[in-house]
C-alpha cells in the first residue's frame, strides 16, 4: 500500500506544471503595455539601421542604373537621384559597340570578349590545381609538406606589385607576353595559394579512414581523388569558383601591366573609356559601360550567392555527421568498389570499420600483469 501511495504521488508530481514556467507566464502577463511596446521599438530600431545600411550600399548602383537609362537632356535638366522620364537603352548600345576607348571607337565589346577568354580557363585551371594541392597536403603528407604548404601560403599575403617585374620576365622567356594566355598564366599562379588553402582546410575535415579503406581496396591516388574525394567537394568547389571568378574578372593591375593592345580585359577598357576626353562628357555612356563590366559578377552572386554561403559554412559541425550510424550496404553483396559511388555510404562504412577494428583489437589485447 505504501509503495502504491508513493507511485501515485510521483505521478501527480510529474503531471503538475513546472513552478518556474508558471512564474514566467505570470510575469509575462503582468508586463505593462509600455514594456511590450518597448520591445517592438527595439526591433524597429534594428530594422531601421539595417535598411539604412542597405540603402547606403545600394545607392551607387541605383545612380548608375538610372543615369544609364537617361539621355543627356534628362541628365542636364534633372538631378542625380531623379528617375528617367523617358528610359532609353541608347547609352548601353553606345557603350557596347561605339564608345571611344582612346583612339579606337569600338566600345567595350572586344574587351569583354577578352575577359571571357581569360577568365574561363584561369578559373578552371586554378580550381583544379588547388583541389589537387589541397588533397595532397591534407591526405598524402610527406616529409616537408607542412613547410611547403607554409611557403605556398605566403603567396596569399604577398602584395601583387612585388611580382610584376619577375612575372614580366618569365612571360617574355615563355614567349606569351602581351597575350591572353600570358594573363591566364599570371592569374593561375596568383590564385593558386588561395585555392590550395580553401581545399586543404576543407579536406582536413574528411575522415582519414575513408582514404585508407579505398587504398586497401586497391584504389590509387587519382582514383581516390576522382571517385571519392571530388564528389564530396561540391561546397568548397562552388566557393572557389565564385572567389576566383570575381577576383580575376575585377582585376585591373595585371590586366594593364601584362596585356597588349589586342588582349586588354574589360576593366582596362572601362578605364580607357572613362578617361577618353570629348567635347561633351557622356555620363550615361560611362555608367552603362560600368554596369556592363559589372554584370557578370552580379549575375554570379545573384544566381550562386546562396551556394557561396553554404560552402563557407560547410563542415562547421562535423560531430553529428561522423557520429551518425552508417547506412546499410547495398543488397547483392557488392563490395567497396560499387559502394564507393555513394560518398556518404562509403564514409560511414569506412568509419564504422575503423572503429570496429580498434574495438576488437583492444578487447583481444592481453591484460598486463
Amino acid at each position: 500500500m505504501a509503495g502504491d501511495r508513493r507511485q501515485g504521488e510521483s505521478a501527480r508530481a510529474a503531471d503538475a506544471p513546472d513552478a518556474s514556467l508558471v512564474a514566467d507566464g505570470a510575469e509575462a502577463a503582468r508586463l505593462s503595455p509600455d514594456q511590450s511596446r518597448r520591445f517592438d521599438w527595439h526591433r524597429a530600431a534594428l530594422w531601421s539601421v539595417l535598411v539604412l545600411f542597405a540603402l547606403f550600399f545600394l545607392l551607387p548602383m541605383y545612380v548608375m542604373v538610372t543615369t544609364s537609362l537617361k539621355d543627356m537632356a534628362q541628365i542636364r535638366d534633372g538631378n542625380l537621384l531623379s528617375l528617367p522620364t523617358a528610359p532609353t537603352l541608347a547609352a548601353w548600345g553606345a557603350a557596347w559597340s561605339s564608345a571611344c576607348t582612346g583612339v579606337d571607337c569600338g566600345g567595350l565589346k572586344p574587351f569583354f570578349l577578352n575577359s571571357v577568354l581569360m577568365v574561363i580557363p584561369a578559373v578552371l585551371v586554378s580550381t583544379v590545381l588547388g583541389a589537387v594541392n589541397g588533397y595532397i597536403f591534407s591526405k598524402w603528407r610527406f616529409r616537408g609538406s607542412e613547410t611547403m604548404f607554409a611557403m605556398m601560403l605566403f603567396g596569399v599575403f604577398m602584395p601583387m606589385q612585388v611580382v610584376l617585374l619577375p612575372m614580366s620576365q618569365v612571360l617574355g622567356w615563355l614567349g606569351i607576353a602581351n597575350s591572353i594566355w600570358g594573363l591566364v598564366l599570371v592569374h593561375v599562379i596568383a590564385g593558386l595559394p588561395s585555392t590550395t588553402l580553401f581545399f586543404r582546410n576543407y579536406y582536413v575535415g574528411l575522415p582519414d579512414e575513408l582514404i585508407k579503406a579505398a587504398m586497401l581496396d586497391g584504389a590509387g591516388f587519382f582514383r581516390i581523388f576522382w571517385r571519392i574525394v571530388l564528389p564530396l567537394s561540391t561546397p568548397i568547389t562552388v566557393v572557389t569558383l565564385i572567389w576566383q571568378f570575381t577576383n580575376i574578372w575585377n582585376d585591373f593591375l595585371y590586366g594593364i601591366v601584362f596585356s597588349g593592345a589586342a588582349s586588354k580585359p574589360v576593366t582596362v577598357g572601362l578605364n580607357n573609356l572613362a578617361n577618353t576626353s570629348s567635347v561633351v562628357k557622356e555620363y550615361n555612356v560611362d555608367m552603362a559601360a560600368a554596369m556592363i563590366a559589372a554584370l557578370p559578377t552580379l549575375i554570379v552572386y545573384i544566381v550562386a550567392g546562396k551556394y557561396f554561403v553554404r560552402g563557407l559554412t560547410a563542415g562547421a559541425v562535423k560531430g553529428a555527421a561522423r557520429g551518425a550510424a552508417p547506412p546499410p550496404p547495398p543488397p547483392g553483396g557488392r563490395g567497396f568498389r560499387s559502394w564507393a559511388r555513394s560518398p556518404s555510404a562509403t564514409c560511414g562504412a569506412a568509419t564504422a570499420a575503423s572503429r570496429s577494428s580498434r574495438a576488437s583489437t583492444s578487447r583481444s589485447r592481453p591484460a598486463s600483469s
